[in-house]
């Protein structure tokens, strides 16, 4: 007998896709087995393949909320398989507990049946989340240190691992504003929100002698350089992560999150979109977009 309907949910990113056990095959078949052990009946696999824990718009995870009458529990491997941001997590309960539906995790043996799975699960997200700002502060330290270090070296790409994006240098080991750059990089993002095309934006640059740093005409690969960076969201991405950095960000992260999802829906075949954009406001603490409550019909891991 049917113990409820659940909806097997499985996730990989592109990272985790060569760690054993966590292929895909690997944690539907652990699913399966358990379900087969525990009497609960799958209604359906939702597969996000190559997608991060800390992005909400993923379609797998958007179509199971949208099934949402159609199950009864959500379950999963492990707790991290759902959501890498407490946050997140938390918001995603709230929507189960108003339609009286539950969360299970396999591995963690954790059930929100029971008062002390919602208290547990709840408290290791807590943790995790602690944990994850731990890494941010530590890794945001380990920047500033090696670009203090290595500032008045000639390689630039040494600095902080990488060219300082345009529209900023380094200075006492910070990412410091260059006004004139930054110029052209809110242009860009001005143009492209007033529904200019990569062309005409390449072309009304290059006419006005508003070069790139060394020297060259714009094209459609430099302009998506710029569009999809979160440096000027106030962000920058070092080891997985998003750490915010010192510099005057060009644009609001709501804006820069407008920005991708526009750039997305102008890609026609999916297989050459990226899965691993991640929105500023699902991945960074504090940065809500203009309404962070979480939505089924809603678009470091």
């Amino acid at each position: 007998m049917s113990r409820g309907r659940v909806a097997a949910y499985i996730r990989v990113s592109t990272e985790e896709q060569a760690r054993e056990g966590y292929s895909l095959a690997a944690q539907k078949q652990a699913l399966e087995d358990y379900c087969s052990y525990t009497g609960y009946e799958i209604v359906k696999f939702y597969i996000d393949d190559g997608y991060s824990g800390r992005n909400t718009r993923r379609p797998a995870y958007k179509q199971m909320l949208e099934d949402i009458d159609t199950w009864d529990s959500i379950l999963v491997l492990k707790m991290d398989r759902i959501h890498r941001n407490s946050r997140n997590f938390l918001e995603m309960m709230d929507l189960l507990k108003k339609k009286n539906k539950e969360f299970i995790s396999k591995q963690e043996k954790w059930d929100t049946n029971t008062a002390m799975g919602t208290f547990v699960i709840q408290l290791l997200q807590s943790v995790a989340q602690l944990e994850s700002g731990q890494i941010g502060e530590r890794t945001k330290d380990g920047m500033r240190q090696k670009a203090e270090t290595l500032e008045n070296n000639d390689d630039e790409k040494r600095t902080m691992g990488f060219t300082p994006p345009f529209g900023y240098r380094i200075s006492e080991g910070k990412l410091v504003d260059d006004m004139d750059e930054q110029y052209v990089v809110s242009l860009i993002f001005e143009l492209y929100a007033q529904d200019e095309t990569m062309d005409s934006i390449c072309y009304s640059l290059n006419r006005q002698g508003l070069l790139t740093r060394k020297g060259n005409p714009w094209n459609k690969y430099n302009l998506r350089n710029i569009l999809h960076n979160p440096v000027y969201a106030g962000y920058m991405r070092w080891d997985g992560l998003l750490i915010k950095h010192d510099a005057t960000p060009v644009i609001s992260p709501e804006k820069f999150n407008g920005i991708q999802d526009k750039m997305a829906k102008k890609v026609r075949d999916p297989l050459k979109r990226n899965p691993e954009y991640v929105p500023v406001y699902d991945e960074v603490e504090g940065i809500p977009p203009s309404d962070s409550k979480l939505d089924p019909s809603e678009d470091g891991d």
